[in-house]
């Protein structure tokens, strides 16, 4: 995955949403300059562009403002959204009902439905964080993401560690997903061809009539 802009003509926007204190900027600047900053939280959103494969989509990712006061503007970002990225702290289990609340209001909302899900279980670099399978259980998603393909990715936005894999992981559910559209609408022509000559010969007979 390279990490200095975007040379692909598709950029597929990405929505990274997430509880405040989840790190979500931390891992984003991580990702793409390799540096380790010190955030504030964020009110409104950062925007950044990544590579991904050459042949895969671009994601241009939209990172917003995880604050209470925030999460009810969340929905304006959703119009045009191919993926969806939610981080969750893994080591602060405290929260994690909150964010399992707050992930389920959003994979109610239509604009997103059936679209995939990358969960980044983020901070897996401090003591005691939550694993993937206890983030699997503690979020429900095996129920709620029924629907949809969805991945939980371990990382850490401190060191970097698997960053790329969670976002290689989005490129390449977008890439099936895209292959899986075209197929689909192949497909129908082919169920179609077939319907028009039927009634365009049924036509031509009722005209001969």
């Amino acid at each position: 995955m390279g990490l200095h802009g975007s040379k692909h003509p598709h950029q597929a926007q990405i929505v990274m949403l997430g509880l405040d204190g989840s790190g979500k900027s931390t891992l984003l600047y991580k990702l793409k300059y390799n540096e380790s900053v010190i955030t504030v939280p964020t009110v409104g959103f950062n925007v950044e562009m990544l590579e991904t494969e050459a042949r895969g989509p671009g994601l241009t990712v939209w990172d917003v403002g995880g604050q209470q006061r925030m999460r009810p503007h969340w929905k304006h970002h959703y119009p045009g959204t191919e993926a969806l990225v939610f981080v969750v702290d893994s080591w602060d289990r405290r929260r994690l009902d909150e964010a399992k609340k707050e992930l389920h209001q959003v994979l109610r909302s239509g604009s997103l439905k059936s679209l995939p899900l990358v969960v980044l279980a983020n901070k897996q670099d401090l003591p005691g964080a939550a694993s993937p399978q206890e983030i699997t259980h503690r979020l429900d998603l095996r129920r709620v993401c029924g629907n949809r393909d969805w991945f939980v990715q371990p990382c850490s936005g401190r060191t970097g560690v698997d960053l790329e894999e969670g976002f290689r992981r989005v490129a390449y559910m977008l890439k099936t997903s895209l292959k899986q559209t075209k197929a689909d609408i192949k497909n129908t022509v082919k169920q179609l061809k077939p319907k028009a000559i039927t009634m365009m010969t049924k036509t031509q007979g009722l005209g001969c009539s």
